[in-house]
């Protein structure tokens, strides 16, 4: 049950994404569903080993890396999926630090039941 609720909220941050930033569209919910099983598997299974390849320059720019991380990961989801677009970087980085904080506020909520 937990793991839906997960979903249901990486969904509603994409969708929040797409309508806050201009560069960012969503064509259908079933579009947001699919993108966000998608960026949840990234961020389980590949998100963990980028990070420690990564690890030398997050330590040298005190972990602002792991944004652009995110928001290059929020870019290739764009370019895998059709009905989900990005225009640039620049809204792929504020469309992921969007999805992060509505994810982190999420599973704040879900810990505490």
């Amino acid at each position: 049950m937990k793991l839906l609720l997960h979903w249901l909220i990486l969904t509603v941050a994409v969708l929040a994404a797409a309508y806050t930033i201009p560069g960012i569209q969503v064509a259908t919910f079933l579009t947001a569903l699919i993108v966000a099983a998608v960026l949840g598997f990234i961020n389980t299974i590949v998100k963990p080993v980028i990070k420690i390849l990564t690890l030398p320059i997050n330590i040298l720019t005190l972990g602002i890396f792991s944004l652009v991380i995110n928001g290059f990961f929020f870019w290739l989801v764009a370019r895998v999926i059709d009905g989900f677009s990005v225009a640039t970087f620049m809204a792929a980085f504020w469309g992921a630090l969007i999805v992060s904080i509505i994810n982190w506020f999420g599973g704040r909520f879900l810990k505490e039941e």
